[in-house]
């Protein structure tokens, strides 16, 4: 440990116009990770929490199933589109501030939102706490390279990843607990003091950090091209399962096809503007291309099998959304667990072995995931649950310093964007490609099994709602229906429904398989010791 004397005395940071952090409060790294890891708790929370909140919402505001759909759907857009953007105002304006500021922002809208009195209002409320918690994401990880010293980057990235997971695991026993004992509103409000309490910590403890290079002009046809284009892509994958739009229609191809040709004039822009948003020889480097890729097929594997298991527990099974929280707590734990131990391997072997294992037992938990059944019991759930978390720990960790690490110290903020960015992106993209698998399964599945359980005949109309309903493990029994006749309909949607699963994680192992491979091209970001040189530690 460098003594007080020689931090006193040490130059300033090649890369910083501020010196590296000294002793006390402001700039100690462990302190600067507990800070940011209240703010981004916030905004993880938020992705899942609302899930549980949605049936109150819609009860309470009178709102239909499109209205809660976009309560999620807003937000996720406008985090989606606006990550890459408040990374550069992060490396433009500092972190610290931009941090900061996000939660102010966050807080206030959830605090709106609980005060809305409209579906319509509260869907505004959300969108501007996505544009919000875009601020804090990347800005918590630029303040993390710019802090800690490059031999304990690793294990505060994995303590961080170890916030977000908790965090995203953990939204729905929240969730279920304060709709259940308080309100729905409630799930918005806890926000304020936490928000209180982040920015509170962000002022006594947070230090600034600026690139000497960093750009000092913005980028604004870059900004709208690339917002743009995430606008499009994001908005197709959304759009994709409802009527009228479906996977081979043209609406959807039509913005698909937008969003890539508009990513290529981006890509034309930033190779002729003097400072640009994202510059294209970032990409140059085979490690942190890698890393973004393999953070998107991480998060279609993760989120879109995920997706369908909340299902499964709940209206297969038949838990409660706090008892079906309660049985992914393996996965929880394992990623509590698993993220720092998973940073001090990557620290000291490097991130390639660390990945590519991480993807292997991924592959293995989604193929177990496959074979669950409506008599699985929890002990076996469990196995693979916690596997799946044990695999995702040093994904989350090593694909995260590869795509940080690699980037110039001046483009912490972009990096961090591209990071988050991905996740989101893939995170949409399992969704909705696993989401058709399932639909494609019990639109082939259902009709069959409905005969041969000598049902009353099911067609048109009627066939394609029934459908809809065993998609998310939902029996379609109508009013009045025998028990008899309603528990062979029972039996018919789950069988379907978990045909469908299985089949949703089988893709999902394969989409693990290949992200094996692409972790292989991974190595140590050739950048990580332009952050603190010098730490209290």
């Amino acid at each position: 440990m460098t003594s007080q004397t020689t931090i006193n005395k040490a130059p300033k940071d090649p890369q910083n116009d501020l010196p590296a952090p000294a002793g006390g409060l402001r700039g100690h790294p462990w302190l600067t990770l507990f800070a940011v890891a209240i703010g981004v708790m916030m905004v993880a929370l938020d992705g899942t929490i609302v899930a549980i909140a949605n049936p109150a919402i819609a009860d309470d505001l009178d709102a239909t199933f499109a209205d809660v759909q976009w309560i999620t759907n807003g937000y996720f857009l406008a985090l989606a589109v606006a990550l890459i953007t408040a990374g550069k105002l992060g490396d433009r304006f500092g972190h610290r501030q931009t941090f900061l500021v996000g939660v102010v922002g966050f807080a206030a809208a959830s605090a709106a939102i609980g005060f809305s009195d409209s579906i319509a209002m509260l869907i505004v409320f959300r969108v501007l706490q996505g544009l919000f918690g875009a601020l804090l994401m990347p800005a918590a990880l630029g303040l993390l390279r710019a802090t800690f010293p490059a031999e304990k980057l690793n294990m505060a990235i994995g303590i961080w990843g170890m916030v977000i997971g908790a965090s995203t695991a953990g939204g729905p026993i929240v969730g279920g607990l304060l709709v259940e004992k308080v309100s729905w509103q409630s799930v918005f409000f806890i926000n304020v003091p936490v928000g209180i309490v982040a920015l509170v910590l962000g002022l006594v403890i947070l230090k600034d950090h600026r690139a000497r290079n960093a750009s000092r002009s913005f980028d604004i046809p870059g900004i709208a091209l690339l917002s743009t284009a995430m606008f499009c892509l994001v908005w197709a994958l959304i759009k994709a399962p409802e009527e009228g739009w479906g996977w081979g229609g043209a609406k959807t191809w039509g913005f698909i096809v937008g969003s890539f040709v508009l990513f290529a004039v981006f890509a034309w822009w930033e190779n002729r503007v003097a400072e640009p948003l994202i510059p294209m020889k970032l990409f140059r480097s085979v490690p942190l291309s890698a890393g973004v890729v393999l953070m998107v097929l991480m998060a279609i594997a993760f989120m879109g099998g995920l997706f369908f298991v909340t299902f499964y527990l709940q209206n297969v099974h038949g838990l409660s959304p706090v008892d079906a929280g309660l049985h992914l707590l393996p996965l929880t734990g394992m990623m509590i667990v698993g993220s720092p131990l998973a940073g001090a391997v990557i620290t000291k072997t490097g991130p390639r072995i660390p990945l590519a294992g991480g993807m292997v037992l991924t592959a293995v938990a989604m193929f177990g995931m496959s074979t669950l059944d409506k008599d699985t019991g929890s002990g076996l759930m469990s196995v693979w649950f916690a596997l799946l978390g044990l695999g995702l720990a040093p994904v989350m960790v090593g694909a995260t310093e590869v795509i940080v690490g690699n980037a110039p110290m001046e483009l912490s903020g972009v990096a961090g964007g591209l990071q988050q960015a991905a996740m989101q992106i893939g995170g949409a993209l399992g969704t909705a490609v696993l989401g058709a698998v399932m639909a494609s399964k019990v639109g082939s599945d259902l009709p069959g099994n409905w005969a041969d359980a000598q049902l009353p005949p099911l067609a048109g109309h009627d066939l394609d709602k029934a459908a809809e309903a065993v998609q998310v493990g939902v029996p379609p029994v109508a009013e009045g229906t025998p028990p008899e006749i309603a528990a062979r309909i029972a039996d018919v949607a789950h069988e379907t429904f978990i045909s469908g699963m299985g089949l949703a994680c089988l893709v999902a192992a394969g989409v693990s398989v290949v992200a094996v491979f692409v972790a292989l091209l991974t190595k140590r970001g050739a950048n990580a010791e332009a952050g603190a040189g010098v730490g209290h530690i």
